[in-house]
């Protein structure tokens, strides 16, 4: 692989990999080790045929068409109505989290420093920085997301290797299989494998070059499997299923990602761990804040019909993916948490389901197609791979449904 495509790569391991990676083993804590892998293995197949096809309509397309215009060419007026509400929430809802995020860590780090701002200013200045990252377009992203995604990746391992010598089998052995079916683990599992977002904006960094596209698409995929088993083992290896701290206590707590680091400090009586894990949480609200940022700006010209060329288009696409989520994190700090369940909702109807739906309608529907004939850009399994995904869509969204309301 060139360093382009190494950088690629990584962009989809940045925007999968988040700071909910903690959540994953208390998610998938009563199915027990063994069984996460059967879920882990099944959530990343099924995404990554999700990713292939939403790669597959986006060719259908000109270069820099976005989720607009792939919902508008497939499903017509109705189904860019829903795109744009859904999206719109995904995204911004996932930014406010990171812009507060962002800014309480930028407020800590400045303060141990000496420097103290109020709580109003680092937020902004949060977005200013990465902001402006965002805004010199993909390669300047690309090549700061490679500097952090060392520190981030680095720091997972190392957490990992730290870890592993107090594993046991008794507690790689817990949990019962027949959770796997548990809502929460589904849902869970299949989000933390949603990176599709960014897709058009990878397309257009490697001009439609579909054979590196498809590598990048894979194994950015892959390497989070892999970590996502690794942290697994690593974790529900340690903490036991039983007791306190155990893992079945942290699945009823609503504090479960911070019961998590304290479970390992005082397992393991290493503060290292614990710093550790903080600093992977801060570089993954980074890393995510800046491949959703590039991807909301991409939809938002697309939507808008706004080209990014230029500082005057640059400028108002700039204004409208940052100013709103700014504002409800400076004035209505609590506004999005019940947004940011709807936000997992969304991710389910534009990442799983949509696909697959736009893909029927455009295959078999309106016989669309790229110049070349497109063919050698479908991924095999015909119609019953879409039935299949589809219904394996709704009934996730159906246990989002149920767990929100």
């Amino acid at each position: 692989m060139n360093s382009k495509t190494i950088g690629g790569v990584l962009l989809v391991v940045g925007t999968t990999i988040g700071a909910g990676m903690l959540a994953l083993p208390v998610a998938t804590a009563e199915l027990g080790f063994w069984g996460s892998i059967v879920l882990l293995v099944s959530s990343w197949a099924i995404m990554t045929a999700s990713a292939f096809l939403f790669l597959e309509v986006n060719l259908w397309l000109p270069p820099n068409s976005n989720l607009i215009s792939m919902a508008g060419a497939t499903l017509g007026k109705t189904g860019q109505s829903i795109v744009w509400a859904f999206y719109l929430l995904l995204l911004y809802s996932i930014l406010c989290a990171y812009i507060a995020g962002g800014g309480d860590l930028l407020h800590y780090v400045m303060s141990t420093a000496g420097i103290n701002l109020p709580d109003s200013v680092t937020p902004i200045l949060f977005v200013l920085i990465f902001g402006l990252v965002v805004y010199f377009g993909m390669r300047s992203v690309d090549y700061v997301n490679r500097g952090l995604m060392m520190g981030k990746m680095g720091a997972l391992i190392l957490l990992i290797v730290m870890i592993l010598p107090f594993v046991t089998s008794h507690n790689l052995s817990s949990g019962e299989f027949k959770h796997i079916v548990s809502p929460n683990s589904i849902t869970i599992a299949v989000l933390a494998f949603t990176s599709m977002m960014i897709i058009p904006s990878l397309r257009t960094y490697f001009n439609d070059d579909v054979k590196t596209l498809r590598k990048v698409i894979f194994f950015g995929s892959l390497i989070p499997l892999l970590c996502y088993i690794a942290w697994d083992m690593a974790i529900l290896g340690v903490i036991p299923l039983q007791g306190s701290p155990g893992m079945l206590q942290m699945t009823k707590s609503a504090t479960s990602n911070s019961d998590l680091i304290v479970a390992l400090k005082t397992l393991l009586h290493k503060d290292t761990v614990t710093t550790l894990a903080k600093f992977f949480t801060s570089i993954c609200m980074a890393t995510s804040f800046l491949s959703i940022s590039l991807s909301l700006s991409d939809f938002l010209s697309d939507g808008l019909k706004v080209s990014k060329k230029g500082v005057s288009g640059n400028s108002i696409i700039m204004g409208a993916t940052f100013l709103p989520p700014v504002v409800v994190v400076l004035f209505y700090p609590d506004a999005f948490m019940r947004g940011l369940e709807y936000a997992g909702l969304s991710c389910l109807i534009l990442m799983l389901l949509l696909p697959a739906v736009m893909a029927w309608f455009g295959r078999y529907r309106l016989a669309l197609t790229t110049a070349d004939g497109g063919q050698q850009h479908q991924i095999g399994g015909g119609k019953l791979l879409l039935v299949f995904l589809m219904v394996f869509a709704t009934l996730i969204i159906g246990f989002g449904l149920k767990g929100i309301f």
